[in-house]
């Protein structure tokens, strides 16, 4: 009888729990719409966020992270490439804030890779403040998109933050995300990888397509405490892998010829204002290879920790084998408990299958194609094709890319 008695009291009270628990999901569960939602608070999303709202229309960005600004603050490459005399639209804003920030253009150029760096902590203040200045867009922190789905005319899409969740419909969905994570679970069609020549005509394009995508990096932002500093030697250590980073004397044999710059230009490539250096060396620096785009959340999360780990081993190499026992993780920049980026510089994506796909002759010879997409263009460039694939095991077999200037126009 006893046994009984508590077995019914087991029952009632686990049967108590389920509807306590129900109770608390239905209550932090809510129901909202808006005209657009952007998937991803990067500068794309940002632009594309600012700008809707600005026509006035009701606009949500959904960004995973505590920040805004993607490449150029959460991944932490806070130094831009390109044109720097065509300072317009929401660009122009950006760097005009950052030269009031600092007190002058000249104040950006402290390192020599770019005219325009700067801190990458500053960098979310500004695209902050500016998505805070427009009435009709919201920017939802710390959130992923758990599910989208198309009815009829309108998106249904399920955001989670925390124990929060809430059911967007929308009316246009922007994927904004590093990977184009969103598009993809869609059933958009994309290409990873390097195209055929045969498919695009692009002449410095390998002739059979592959899936090698350019490496990636662990951006570190290093921080001159004026004193030594110690740091602590990271597991799977090789000074070998970094030797013919800068000029040095462990830099020997065949790989001197990889050792371009004295170590001092190398750490003040990216001098940063603040007495700061951003570390994104691709000369047997942090570049990693891994093509994580397929990969579930389980696998990137064990690449990106074998990628942080590389850019740890680069950061011992820098302060403990070539003297700046100065310099270490900076304290003031990003809220993580390891002090590195939030995301990776991802250099690569998926590449979706839209209407037109925009390639390289579209640049070189932009009055010969059969589309004149230089009649819609929204943006100038001045950069040449630059990828980045020293990391990849087996480069030998790829087409050289390294600042190719095709048919020497710059593109």
């Amino acid at each position: 009888m006893r046994k009984e008695f508590n077995e019914n009291r087991q029952l009632r009270l686990r049967f108590l729990i389920l509807i306590i628990c129900g109770a608390v999901i239905s209550s932090c569960t809510d129901r909202m719409s808006a005209d657009i939602l952007v998937a991803g608070g990067g500068t794309g999303g940002v632009a594309a966020g600012i700008q809707a709202a600005r026509m006035g229309v009701s606009t949500v960005i959904v960004e995973e992270h505590e920040w805004l600004g993607g490449m150029l603050t959460s991944a932490g490459v806070s130094a831009t490439d390109g044109n720097y005399n065509l300072r317009s639209g929401i660009w122009g804003e950006f760097v005009n804030a950052l030269a009031d920030h600092y007190g002058g253009d000249s104040l950006l150029r402290t390192g020599w890779v770019s005219n325009i760096l700067f801190e990458p902590s500053v960098g979310n203040m500004i695209f902050s403040r500016m998505a805070e200045a427009e009435s009709y867009l919201k920017v939802v922190n710390d959130a992923v998109i758990t599910k989208v789905k198309r009815r009829g005319d309108t998106w249904k899409v399920t955001v989670r933050r925390g124990n929060y969740r809430i059911n967007y419909t929308v009316k246009i969905l922007i994927d904004a995300t590093e990977l184009g994570d969103i598009a993809a679970r869609c059933g958009a069609d994309y290409d990873i990888g390097m195209d055929s020549r045969y498919d695009t005509g692009e002449e410095i394009a390998p002739e059979k397509a592959n899936d090698i995508v350019q490496d990636l990096t662990y951006v570190a932002i290093l921080k001159d405490y004026g004193t030594e500093v110690q740091m602590e030697r990271p597991e799977g250590y090789d000074s070998s892998l970094f030797a013919c980073a800068c000029i040095n004397p462990l830099c020997t044999g065949a790989d001197q010829a990889d050792a371009r710059w004295p170590c001092d230009k190398m750490i003040t490539y990216g001098k940063l204002p603040g007495n700061k250096y951003m570390i994104n060396w691709p000369i047997s620096g942090n570049d990693y290879y891994v093509n994580l785009i397929e990969l579930d959340r389980e696998g990137r999360e064990e690449a990106l920790r074998l990628a942080k780990q590389k850019t740890l081993c680069f950061l011992y190499f820098i302060n403990h084998e070539l003297g700046y026992s100065n310099l270490a993780l900076a304290d003031d920049e990003f809220p993580t408990p390891d002090r590195l980026p939030f995301i990776p510089y991802y250099r690569e994506s998926r590449r979706i299958k839209g209407l037109v796909r925009f390639n390289l002759n579209h640049i070189t010879h932009p009055y010969g194609n059969d589309r004149k997409l230089y009649r819609t263009a929204i943006a100038v460039g001045d950069y040449p094709v630059d990828h980045h694939h020293s990391a990849y095991s087996g480069t030998e077999e790829l087409p050289d890319l390294s600042f190719r200037h095709p048919h020497s126009r710059r593109c």
